[in-house]
């Protein structure tokens, strides 16, 4: 299990990779470390994305859910909408425009949780938000 250093609007928290998802989880790490702007989510609920276009990490569906909890953070490979990370703040019902969608749930934050709410209302409010994932070695 690996422990990776996310910090999202000034705001540092720790997440772990999920044992469930080791393609996606291997194929991220890859990345690392891996910048972005995070959005407030349109449809989800209580939710920031990482729109991600036509990107491929080269995943497939693995340990997918469309209601993730507070603090899990899905990667959607593609398909009915754009590829995508979700991070989930609060009640979360993962979808589009084209309807409910399922990610793979790769990571969980488990330092800083708490956090996380204020971080998706100023997302809300104010707008685009730095990203960044780093790997936190040792």
């Amino acid at each position: 299990m690996a422990r990776l250093r996310l910090t999202i609007a000034g705001q540092t928290f720790v997440a772990e990779t999920h044992p469930d998802a080791p393609q996606t989880v291997a194929a991220f790490l890859k990345l690392l470390p891996y910048r972005q702007k995070a959005i407030h989510v349109r449809w989800s609920g209580e939710a920031m994305w990482v729109p991600l276009g036509e990107f491929k990490l080269g995943v497939e569906f693995e340990n997918h859910t469309s209601h993730p909890s507070v603090g899990d953070i899905l990667f959607y490979p593609g398909g009915y909408s754009e590829t995508e990370i979700l991070i989930a703040y609060g009640s979360c019902s993962f979808a589009s425009k084209m309807g409910q969608l399922a990610g793979n749930h790769f990571l969980t934050v488990v330092e800083g949780r708490e956090r996380l709410r204020a971080v998706g209302v100023k997302t809300l409010w104010e707008g685009a938000q730095d990203v960044l994932f780093e790997l936190i070695e040792g």
